[in-house]
């Protein structure tokens, strides 16, 4: 689907969650129809890559969400991986994957956010895991989402002209 644009004249939290939503399917939309060689495509020297960065933000709704806020278990595939070896694994395992496969788990990732997001009113209610040793709100969460994905969007602008010459 196409991003709309989100609200205007909407209160802080429907506005939170629009902008959130919209940069979610904007990210997606710069995979759209692409095979899983034009995924991997990099532009000048940085490991970036569309499939990358789908992947990436896959690991970031869990972690942030799912881990971080509501305090659950890391989930598979993130708990079993070898990050010691690899620490850009959730990145590095994009390569050779389709979109379809890249978009079901990020889908799903984000779904699984929206559910712990849908059952908290206030907004500064704090993350139930503190084990980086910071206490954060839901509030400040969703914020930092938002702003990593406009970043990684902005990468998947350029990285995506590169390929097909396809914008906006």
């Amino acid at each position: 689907p196409e991003p709309v644009s989100p609200s205007e004249v909407a209160g802080e939290r429907r506005t939170l969650l629009e902008f959130l939503d919209f940069h979610r399917l904007v990210l997606l939309r710069k995979g759209e129809g692409l095979t899983p060689d034009q995924l991997r495509a990099r532009l000048g020297p940085s490991t970036l890559t569309i499939g990358r960065l789908i992947r990436h933000m896959t690991f970031v709704e869990d972690f942030w969400f799912h881990e971080t806020f509501a305090g659950h278990a890391t989930l598979e595939p993130w708990s079993s991986a070898p990050w010691d070896e690899d620490p850009d694994w959730e990145m590095t395992t994009a390569d050779g994957s389709t979109f379809e496969q890249l978009r079901a788990d990020f889908e799903a990732a984000c779904a699984r956010s929206r559910a712990i997001v849908d059952v908290i009113d206030d907004l500064a209610t704090a993350a139930q895991n503190t084990s980086r040793g910071r206490l954060v709100s839901l509030r400040w969460i969703l914020v930092h989402m938002i702003e990593e994905y406009a970043r990684h969007c902005g990468h998947a602008d350029f990285l995506r002209e590169s390929i097909d010459a396809r914008v906006g």
